[in-house]
Parts: C-alpha cells; structure tokens; sequence
C-alpha cells in the first residue's frame, strides 16, 4: 500500500533566503571554481532572494552542468559538507516541527530542489531528510564531470517528472503527499499533490495561492501570522508606534528593560491587575525592539475578528485544563525557535478581596513551559494598571490626558528556577514579580467596597463572600 510524502523546497522555503551565496563561496574554499567574483553576482542573489525564482536565472543554472565539466566529483562534494555547516543555522526556525510531525505520522521527507544533487546532499544529510530529489551531473569513467544533466532538471515541469518517477519508485502516493514551495515555477507540483503548502511565496506564487485557496505559511514565523509584502509581519511593523508617549491617558514609568535577553528564546511573566496589562507589557517590551508573543485561552482565538487578529500578531492560542503539557507545545515551539513569549501565570485578574492578597497565586504553565524549554523566564512587575483600566470597565478612560495615572513596571533578572516541580517552581517566579512591586502590595489591607467594586466585572451582582479562591496550579 502507497504511503504519502512530504517534499520541501530549497531556496526560500526550507531556507529563510537563498543558498547561492554560501554554495558559490563553499565551491571558492573548496577549490572548485576561481575566486574572482562575477560581475553581477551578489546582485542577482540579492534579485533572487527579494523576489524568488526567474526564468532568466533558471535557464543559467541549466548550464551549470556544461560549465562543470572537468571538475572533480569529490571536489564538489566537499563544497557541499562545507556548505552544510552554514546552510543549516538557515533553515526556518519553524520548519523542524513540520518534519517532525510528518516523521511522526510514518511520511518520508524529501528535499526536492533543482540544485546539483553533490552540493545539497550532505545538508540533506545533517538536516536528517530521508531522501534528495535534485539535479544530477553526468560523470565519466574517471569520475569528472561530463557536461552533461543525468535524468531531469529538477525544475518547473522536470521537478513534477522526477518527483512523479521517485515516489513510484519508493511506493509513495504523489496524489495524496504533502508539497512545500514558495515558487511560482513549482505549481506543476503543487497542483499535482492533495496538500500543498505555500511558504514564503514569490509574488506571483501569493496571488495564486490566494485565488487557490492554498495555505500560505512563513518557517521562520508562528503559524498564521503573515508578512507584509512578503518581508516583515504586522507585530514588527508595528514596534516603531509602540511609544509610551502614544498613550496619552496614562503615563510610564519603565525600568530594567536590559534584562530581557536581545535574542533567543525567553518567557516573561507579569502579575495580571488590568485589562491595559498587555498593551503595558508591549509597551515595555517593545523598548528591547522584539516583537512579542502573547499567550492567550482559546476563547480569544475562537472569537470573530478578534482571533485572526490575535493569530496575525503572534498570539499562541493555550487551551488550559487538559493537566498535560500538550496544550503548552506550541509555545514550546515558539520558545525552541528563539521567539520571546509573554504570558501572566495568574492566568485571570483576581476578583474581590483577592485582588488585594499581598501573596500572588499562579497556575503552573510558566514554570512548565520553562521545564520544558530551560528558557530563562523573565519577572514583570505592574502596578498601576487598574487605574487605567479597572476590571469594572468596559473601556479604558481615554479622555483622561490632563491627570493621566501613573503606571510602574520593573523588570528582573531571570528566576532561579529547580525544574523539578512545578509548584515549587510556580512559588519562585510568583515571588520574583512580588518583588518587582511596590512595598505596599506586600501588606495586607481591607479594601474599602468601592475598591472592590472596581475589581468586578461590568454587571457583576454575585455575593462577593461567595468567591472561591482558586487553587494554584489549576483551572477550576
């Protein structure tokens, strides 16, 4: 019985831009080719990697096979391990959870590009792929290049015939595969497989996959979220507006940005007062010049609007109560590929006299999402929020620009966390937010039944005695 297969693209696709540089410098170290530079050369890469695939460049490569005649086989395999070792820091950083999966789900991986096989083979290799479907160079007796292409040139229409020839060969269903390009030229095979996947798309190749209905994904990005002309998504082009000044009903009062590392994967934590704490945290974080993935409950991504909105800036969607870590993996994800992921382990802004206990009680995600991903974990501590916005409200005062309330946020040092437990672990990053705050959120005080109020929700007509504390570490 046939088994579908997973087939990936090169350049653009499997890569976050093109391998001609590194591939072309690999052949000068290796001795292949002179070490002069073509006139023209770092213009045509830099055409190809803002804009994709040409037919002009194409027809070039075709002749790749002509000008290599003579040139020792071992040689440009050689080229091809020294260029592994810089090919794969490229690859998207969300690619790896693609293979795995389809590894998972019993589907071989192929990378099926029109590069010479002798060059890709060995990144093939230290990328883990079960197979290479790539342009092959005739060789003679004395294993030099002939001159010559052996079987297809993997390109276009020839890339559809030597998938089409491979997954007969290896007992693989083409019709009902998997098929990753971002090139207008592969439609041939896109069209020819039941999953095609866009990623990363050349202009023409988006407009298609619009008007096809094809699912359109960037590797080095969370799923959903988009790119703006094919080149920055909307949470980056947004970090310039992301001013205190901006926001003229409240004013800031930020310090020990510093600590948020300025790349690789890391979880910040803030205690939750306010429905303004999530733009106070962008706000905050937005001074490191990262954009930021926020964590959300499920009901946010499943509502009208609001979901796609949340998916387009990098919200990771979190379906809370399961007690397994499943619901946490696609955060993991996020971390693993060095993204920053914002979360509040209170999960929901304390309601009633709760709202006032000096001791914060958060639920375990934080700590098993660090324990998951050794990822440091930054404390935020805000106050003042609820000034801005109180639970009771349903919008923030806007017109309030004359006296605006003042909002305070400190960032720390990564917790010192034990990964053995989570509550332990969940006590310790709760502890290093308490620290953050003012002294006078660590005393204990009866809060006058205006102050309560302020810390329902709108409508609210329950008997506040009746609030039952929740547990830590749970959703109920």
């Amino acid at each position: 019985m046939s088994t579908p297969a997973a087939f990936f693209d090169l350049d653009r696709t499997l890569l976050r831009g093109a391998s001609g540089p590194i591939l072309t410098g690999a052949l000068r170290a290796a001795g292949v080719i002179s070490e002069r530079v073509i006139p023209g050369e770092n213009l045509l890469y830099r055409l190809f990697n803002a804009v994709g695939e040409n037919r002009p460049a194409m027809l070039l490569a075709r002749q790749g096979a002509r000008f290599s005649k003579g040139q020792k086989r071992t040689d440009v395999q050689h080229a091809g391990e020294l260029a592994a070792e810089l090919l794969v820091p490229m690859v998207g950083a969300y690619a790896a959870p693609i293979i795995e999966k389809h590894r998972e789900e019993g589907r071989p991986v192929v990378l099926a590009t029109t590069s010479p096989y002798d060059l890709v083979k060995p990144f093939a290799d230290q990328l883990g792929l079960d197979d290479v479907i790539a342009t092959r160079y005739g060789t003679d007796s004395d294993g030099h290049y002939d001159g010559t292409i052996n079987g297809h040139f993997v390109w276009g229409p020839g890339k559809l015939s030597a998938c089409e020839e491979w997954a007969e060969a290896n007992g693989v269903d083409l019709g009902e595969s998997w098929a990753y390009s971002d090139s207008f030229y592969d439609i041939p095979l896109l069209s020819a497989v039941a999953h095609p996947r866009v990623v990363n798309p050349d202009p023409r190749m988006f407009a298609l996959a619009t008007l096809r209905r094809w699912p359109i994904r960037y590797l080095d990005k969370p799923e959903g979220v988009p790119k703006l002309l094919g080149m920055i998504e909307p949470a980056e082009a947004l970090l310039p507006f992301a001013r205190p000044e901006l926001v003229p009903y409240a004013r800031f009062d930020i310090a020990g940005t510093e600590n948020i590392p300025a790349e690789g994967g890391c979880i910040v934590v803030a205690n939750h007062r306010s429905y303004f704490d999530t733009l106070a945290m962008a706000l905050t974080i937005s001074k490191t010049g990262r954009p930021v993935r926020f964590l959300g409950k499920k009901e946010v991504f499943d509502a009208p609007i609001v979901g796609q909105l949340a998916t387009a800036m990098g919200g990771i969607r979190v379906e809370r109560g399961s007690g397994s870590d499943e619901p946490l993996r696609a955060a993991a994800e996020a971390v693993e590929a060095g993204e920053l992921i914002a979360l509040m382990p209170q999960g929901t802004i304390p309601r009633g006299p709760a709202f006032f206990d000096p001791e914060l009680k958060g639920r375990w995600g934080a700590a098993k999402l660090a324990a998951m991903t050794k990822a440091p974990v930054i404390p935020v501590g805000m106050w003042g929020t609820e000034q801005v916005w109180p639970r009771s409200s349903r919008l923030p005062n806007i017109l309030n620009v004359t006296n605006p309330p003042l909002v305070t946020v400190r960032v720390g040092e990564p917790v010192d966390l034990k990964y053995r437990s989570p509550d332990p672990d969940t006590k310790r990053i709760m502890a290093a937010i308490s620290e953050l705050l003012p002294k006078e959120s660590r005393k204990k005080r009866n809060p006058t039944a205006e102050e309560l109020a302020r810390t329902y929700p709108p409508g609210y007509e329950g008997d506040p005695e009746s609030e039952v504390e929740r547990r830590p570490g749970t959703d109920t």
